[in-house]
């Protein structure tokens, strides 16, 4: 055994005098990341509170919006209950949404559900489902009968501009497709009956005036003339072809009066003007020699032939006639002609009806054609508007040339065959 003095001292391992330093710094680096740990924890606390006060709101708007949607889907609810129209509304499947009760009233169907527009079209006896297929954009006029009475509506449908395979579509649900309303339109229905029956009694009581006006003096004069033939048995001849233009010139007012209260579409055939227009000449003649007015027909060009009337041409005749008559003093002439013109590479047929009368004011030229107009107030103005009319649906035109105390032209042109 060593003595004591002799003992080896203990020698650390290598390194080992490094510990405590080393300890320390790890030690010092935990403190910092448990700092650091700290502190995010807190910023994620404030963040967290951040979000959580920020959710509040949200929800608090959300519920405030929830609550005004209600509100206004209730007022708008309470709106399409109290239109005074009805109103259908269709999702993207034609299928019903909701009909008001408007809607229920003017369709009859009361409380009955109805799930789309075949039930609604069984229900009423409307075709629902034809309305819906056209594309007319007009209101349709439906006539409803009942056992009490009849009722008239006015349907129209507004397509909505939705797209059904959009995202908004996906999010929400099916869209509507389109939105109908009902009108109930019976007050103005037998408002306008009313008013048709007014104009065809004033257009009636109109037509017995011109009527009365224009029969009056022929009359009076064809009982003179008949009184006469009794009187003196001698000048029959005479008074006959007086009486003849009387019965004439009453014959031309009433199919003046026809033609302005009618409007239907005439039967139009080949014919040969000129011989037209001889026979019309021919007609009114005995009313020339009554008022002491040479007539004479200038008829070149007889091969013209038209599309036109006989009795139609006749009645221009005798109102364009009869009316240079009425302004042409007795001794003076009155002549109707006809000649061919080339327009445009086609031929015209023109008939000319010259008077050697007291002509027309050239202030009132622009009116002579406008029905109930008059030059000298003493007609009703009918004869140029029919003769105008006439014209038109012949397909030709009429027109005037006129001077004062020299006389007035007429012109006609009727496109040939």
């Amino acid at each position: 055994m060593l003595p004591s003095s002799h003992v080896a001292p203990i020698i650390p391992p290598s390194g080992s005098l490094q510990s405590p330093e080393m300890l320390a710094d790890a030690f010092s680096q935990f403190i910092h990341a448990s700092a650091q740990l700290e502190e995010s924890y807190r910023d994620l606390q404030q963040e967290v509170a951040h979000l959580g006060s920020e959710l509040a709101e949200r929800n608090a708007a959300l519920t405030e919006s929830l609550a005004e949607n209600d509100r206004i889907r209730v007022a708008l609810q309470q709106i399409l209950d109290s239109m005074p129209c009805g109103v259908l509304v269709l999702d993207l499947d034609e299928c019903i949404v909701m009909i008001n009760p408007e809607g229920r009233r003017l369709l009859q169907i009361g409380d009955a559900r109805v799930h789309n527009l075949r039930e609604l079209s069984a229900a009423t006896s409307i075709d629902f489902e034809f309305l819906a297929a056209t594309e007319q954009q007009m209101d349709h006029e439906i006539c409803i009968s009942s056992n009490e009475n009849k009722h008239w509506l006015a349907i129209g449908n507004c397509r909505l501009q939705c797209d059904p395979g959009g995202k908004e579509s996906q999010e929400h649900g099916a869209s509507l497709q389109s939105v109908w309303i009902l009108r109930d339109i019976t007050s103005s229905k037998l408002a306008e009956a009313d008013r048709e029956s007014g104009r065809m009694s004033m257009a009636l009581a109109e037509t017995s005036m011109i009527l009365a006006h224009e029969i009056r003096n022929p009359l009076a004069s064809m009982e003179l003339f008949a009184g006469l033939i009794a009187e003196d048995p001698s000048q029959t001849s005479l008074w006959v072809s007086n009486l003849r233009a009387g019965i004439r010139q009453l014959s031309g007012t009433v199919n003046n009066v026809l033609n302005i209260q009618s409007g239907g579409t005439p039967h139009l055939s080949p014919l040969t003007l000129c011989e037209s227009l001889q026979r019309g000449v021919a007609f009114v003649q005995p009313i020339a020699e009554q008022a002491g007015v040479l007539l004479s027909f200038l008829g070149g060009d007889d091969w013209l032939k038209i599309l036109g009337n006989e009795n139609m041409i006749r009645q221009i005749v005798l109102n364009l006639v009869c009316n240079a008559i009425r302004h042409t003093p007795s001794s003076g002439a009155v002549c109707v002609s006809l000649h061919a013109e080339r327009q445009n590479q086609f031929t015209v047929a023109v008939v000319e009806i010259t008077d050697t009368g007291c002509g027309i004011p050239e202030h009132q030229i622009d009116h002579i054609f406008d029905v109930g107009f008059s030059v000298n107030g003493d007609t009703p103005g009918l004869g140029l508007a029919v003769c105008r009319r006439l014209m038109t649906q012949h397909g030709g035109t009429i027109s005037v040339s006129s001077r004062v105390d020299c006389g007035t032209t007429f012109r006609l042109e009727f496109p040939t065959l």
